[in-house]
């Protein structure tokens, strides 16, 4: 394996300062070779926190593809398996899992135990949450944080780094697009008509269910249909917030679903069918945010989300920017209710992506119409 010159420098710039930090990369740039290219530079054990485990299983298929590590020198730390070794991956659930809100954390004094060199924290933006960083004072050396996104809704960015440490690398996504590392991207929002019916049930409703209504709105079937037309033979995501809005587009498509009452099972056996191109389509819930490796995913539809997550928006986008043979282009569509608070939430989703040089081209759907 050889490091691309961007992740040499981010590893140098991290190892070189003797300190913590983290290290910011866009989806798909090849945060993790990071991570292990630090490994293997500190020679130490180490402990790599994760968002799921999906995850876990990514990191550990790395670890063993791309370094000298024995099987046995390699341990998941999950629902699923309870092993501790010289190189552990785990969850930040796991850790943090306590049975009442007031109890003591069941697993994590196990890992304080141990002398850990470095401690990995993948999507380390989630650190902040009240819970998870409690796995900041687990003992270690040296701490590296990864993530492509280091926004967070409730203004705690800032709190990464008296965590973990100072932003030692951080390369703009437009920089590595235009180096060809990743995927040239077409934003498009889809402006969505209300019919009638649902437009006075909009009207009469309370604010959080307003959003609610527009951000399942039915006709946005026919415009997540005629996208899926538009671009036939390519590999697709459906993205949403709501499950009855995904089941209906999974029986309309004739499409697996996956969500959080997925097994990781068989959210492995669809991910990798849909990566061997077995499965052209897929309907993904909030579990496809993160950590998820779908390389050949090149459109994305959007079809509602949480709220105006500028987080979100750009983790979703994030499924898509694996470079792509030929053109390298992905398509990002986001569907919204027009004259609707969705609206508004969305143009606060779109603020990130923006500000990283993406530009969105506005389309609308007609009352009635069946294509864009």
């Amino acid at each position: 394996m050889e490091l691309r010159d961007y992740q040499v420098e981010a590893v140098r710039q991290f190892q070189g300062l003797e300190g913590s930090g983290v290290v910011v990369l866009p989806c798909g740039a090849g945060k993790t070779l990071v991570g292990l290219a630090v490994l293997e530079k500190l020679q130490c054990e180490t402990l790599i926190l994760t968002s799921n485990t999906t995850s876990v299983r990514q990191w550990m298929e790395e670890l063993l593809l791309r370094t000298d590590l024995a099987a046995d020198a390699v341990g998941e730390y999950s629902g699923e398996k309870r092993q501790v070794r010289p190189v552990t991956i785990a969850t930040y659930q796991i850790l943090t899992h306590r049975r009442s809100k007031d109890g003591d954390f069941l697993h994590i004094n196990l890992f304080n135990e141990r002398n850990w060199g470095l401690i990995i924290y993948d999507e380390v933006h989630l650190l902040p949450a009240p819970v998870f960083r409690a796995t900041a004072d687990i003992q270690a050396t040296r701490r590296l944080g990864l993530t492509a996104t280091l926004v967070r809704e409730d203004g705690r960015e800032g709190d990464v780094f008296s965590l973990i440490g100072p932003k030692r690398y951080d390369l703009p996504w437009k920089e590595l697009e235009q180096q060809g590392w990743i995927a040239t991207v077409e934003c498009v929002e889809v402006l969505v008509p209300m019919d009638r019916e649902l437009k006075q049930r909009y009207i009469h409703a309370e604010p959080k269910e307003r959003f609610r209504l527009a951000a399942v709105n039915p006709a946005k079937a026919a415009a997540a249909r005629q996208i899926v037309n538009e671009h036939a033979g390519s590999s697709i995501l459906i993205i949403g917030q709501y499950l009855d809005q995904l089941s209906e587009l999974a029986e309309l498509f004739q499409a697996p679903l996956i969500t959080g009452q997925t097994t990781q099972q068989e959210r492995g056996r669809l991910f990798a069918a849909f990566n061997a191109d077995e499965i052209r389509l897929l309907v993904v819930s909030k579990v496809a945010n993160f950590a998820v490796n779908l390389p050949d995913a090149a459109v994305a539809v959007e079809v509602s989300g949480a709220f105006g997550s500028r987080q979100e928006e750009a983790q979703r986008l994030g499924r898509i920017l694996r470079p792509k043979p030929g053109e390298n282009r992905s398509f990002f569509y986001s569907l919204v209710t027009v004259d609707s608070r969705e609206q508004d939430f969305a143009a606060h989703r779109r603020m990130f992506l923006t500000e990283q040089g993406y530009e969105y081209e506005i389309r609308s759907l007609a009352a009635g119409q069946e294509a864009l």
